[in-house]
């Protein structure tokens, strides 16, 4: 069985194929760190690339067999196909491989606490919130997250060997390569249906995944989600559960919301009360995410003061509800949404928000979900006032002919919204400028490179003589 400790320098030289990646980039930060010699592809440059070379790592932009020169291990994503030529270059050289979850499976072997943060929906914010209220106690967290959290400098935060965070992800069941002391499990909902075969096969992912935690370990569940129970029947560990409507170990109550939509709530801790807890992100989701971070911290004996002014302190990550600036009064938000409960989610929580109309401009991600879920996705825009949907965006998928947006626009008109298609984000941005109110709220929304939209609308990048 493969092995990897941080210490034993059998394999000096790791090569990852996709070192540009979020989860991949921390990985491979971690290993220079430690007096790894760090190489790797991408596609495309990015600043993610930049800032590991200038830690020392080799990066080549474009994938080929030449790069594969005296390599001890490689690491590769899921994204990555068997047909890659550098990995096809080090089957036939014998170089040892290991995906990318194998391989953090294994890093998290090497910590005293390992936290992995698993759900359908949240699990970026919710290591963001327990980031920082690791981050301000005695506890020295090496971090990896999922998004950019300026509050740890970036994506990835090194600390001792007493504690590691980490997002867990269920795609292919990725996760079930994991080593975690404590399991927290947000919402468990269909996605990622390329690969799961319906919500049955989901939910059996995330018992197998409770079951991975020890017995003197501890699995922190919503137990509003109904699919919960199912779950703590499989854990052979300590349960916590939170939630707001369900009887909980942690639970909100007394919720309200300011005009500008920031929460604050009662926590009840068992028999404990601690009143007025405020948060520096909007949304009851985001209620739920720090209940969650509020029972992992507690239970492993970090001060209620300490989690409460982290919590209030916490202002979110990029690309998670991120107020990005104003233009003409109209307020510029990206959002990383493209499941249809996260649209939902993120519409109310712009509805909470003292406003004039609220635009969605959405980019479908990935042909699978968008036709597995298209009549969810057109239920999912109804708090918004004006929505324009654009091409679907590919990531690791081909385009088969199976769906295309003009279809989701179609599911969503029957929903009496108003809605339209528009291919170029150029047009899109043209279009928001002349026809967006004072006081309106435009939100980029989707886990592709929407975001684009509102940079042309905040730097003017369009071109008028068009």
């Amino acid at each position: 069985m493969f092995t990897f400790n941080i210490d034993n320098h059998k394999y000096n030289h790791v090569y990852f194929i996709g070192i540009g990646g979020i989860s991949m980039s921390a990985l491979a930060e971690i290993l220079l760190s430690n007096g790894y010699k760090v190489s790797g592809s991408d596609m495309k440059y990015s600043p993610i690339i930049e800032k590991l070379r200038q830690k020392g790592a080799k990066i080549y932009i474009g994938h080929s067999e030449e790069n594969i020169k005296d390599i001890d291990l490689i690491v590769y994503t899921s994204a990555i196909s068997n047909d890659n030529p550098e990995l096809v270059k080090a089957k036939q050289l014998n170089i040892p491989t290991i995906d990318r979850a194998t391989f953090l499976g294994q890093l998290m072997k090497n910590y005293e606490n390992s936290i992995a943060v698993a759900g359908t929906h949240g699990k970026t914010t919710t290591t963001g919130m327990l980031s920082i209220i690791l981050d301000n106690s005695e506890i020295s967290p090496t971090i990896l997250l999922g998004g950019k959290l300026d509050q740890i400098g970036g994506n990835v935060k090194l600390g001792d060997n007493e504690c590691l965070l980490t997002e867990a992800c269920e795609y292919k069941g990725n996760f079930l390569k994991f080593y975690p002391t404590t399991g927290i499990i947000l919402n468990i909902e269909e996605d990622h249906l390329d690969y799961f075969k319906d919500i049955n096969h989901i939910v059996d992912t995330f018992k197998d995944f409770a079951s991975l935690i020890p017995s003197n370990g501890a699995l922190i569940i919503n137990n509003d989600d109904e699919h919960a129970s199912q779950v703590i029947k499989k854990a052979n560990c300590n349960v916590i559960t939170f939630g707001i409507n369900n009887n909980s170990d942690i639970t909100a109550t007394n919720i309200k919301f300011n005009n500008a939509g920031f929460p604050t709530f009662d926590v009840k801790i068992k028999d404990k009360l601690i009143e007025n807890v405020t948060l520096g992100v909007m949304g009851i989701h985001n209620i739920y995410n720090s209940l969650a971070a509020i029972a992992c911290t507690y239970n492993i004996g970090i001060s209620t003061e300490t989690i409460i002014s982290s919590l209030k302190s916490y202002t979110g990550t990029h690309r998670r509800f991120e107020t990005k600036g104003k233009v003409n009064n109209i307020t510029i938000i990206d959002d990383y949404a493209h499941h249809p409960t996260e649209i939902k989610t993120t519409l109310d929580t712009a509805k909470k928000i003292k406003a004039n109309n609220v635009w969605c401009i959405f980019q479908p991600h990935t042909y699978t979900r968008t036709k597995a879920l298209l009549n969810e996705f057109s239920h999912a825009f109804n708090d918004a006032d004006k929505v324009i949907v654009t091409d679907i965006y590919a990531a690791r998928e081909k385009d088969t002919g199976i769906i295309h947006s003009k279809d989701l626009v179609n599911k969503i008109k029957s929903q009496d919204v108003d809605v339209v298609y528009m291919k170029d984000f150029e047009d899109i941005a043209k279009y928001i400028f002349k026809n967006a109110d004072d006081g309106d709220i435009v939100i980029t929304m989707g886990a592709g490179d929407i975001f684009k939209v509102g940079e042309m609308l905040l730097n003017n990048q369009m071109d008028y003589s068009a």
